[in-house]
């Protein structure tokens, strides 16, 4: 069973959070970040290239006019290759681990995947930035010396930053997740 909801991110941006069940102990959660606005892309690459038009009736360098094109594509390249993230999911299995992907709008992917063994805990955790305090949710790593302690913290969906009503959703889903494994019998 699949369903998606509308959600804002924490600048007030549409977006969506998808919540598929594969099975009893295995959810992937997935936010679907604002598509790319043609619309903004086209006017800063008018921006850009009327500038470039300016200095070239100026200086009647043809070379500036290349240069314009040159850089706002390799702009664009990199731009939806490392930047423009569309969509950002967890997939959690209760008995193997937390898989975190961001899929790019260039289509690649770069995926992550932390063993069960390693994860303690998923929290929501609030930051202060610039006089707003924003909410962001994390896995906390457990540290293999120290039983209470905590080796690293994992902030999750960096590039969509749902706000506080959304984070909830899925730390709800994580955590039915992992309270299965601290009441099944432990395998030594």
């Amino acid at each position: 069973a699949m369903e998606e909801r509308p959600y804002r991110s924490a600048s007030g941006a549409p977006i969506a959070l998808r919540c598929r069940q594969h099975s009893a102990s295995c959810r992937e959660l997935a936010v679907r970040c604002p598509r790319l606005q043609l619309r903004s892309l086209s006017a800063v690459t008018s921006a850009v290239w009327l500038a470039a038009y300016g200095l070239f009736a100026v200086s009647e360098n043809s070379m500036v006019l290349s240069a314009a094109i040159f850089t706002t594509l390799i702009g664009l390249i990199i731009y939806l290759h490392f930047v423009k993230v569309d969509q950002e999911s967890l997939l959690v299995i209760g008995s193997l681990g937390i898989q975190v992907t961001s899929s790019y709008a260039s289509g690649k992917e770069s995926t992550t995947f932390i063993e069960m063994s390693q994860v303690k805990d998923v929290v929501i955790n609030e930051a202060i930035h610039m006089q707003k305090v924003i909410y962001y949710l994390c896995i906390l790593l457990q540290d293999p010396g120290d039983p209470q302690g905590v080796s690293e913290v994992v902030p999750l969906f960096q590039s969509s930053k749902p706000r506080l009503d959304c984070l909830i959703e899925v730390y709800k889903s994580c955590q039915e997740i992992l309270e299965q494994r601290k009441t099944a019998p432990q395998s030594s």
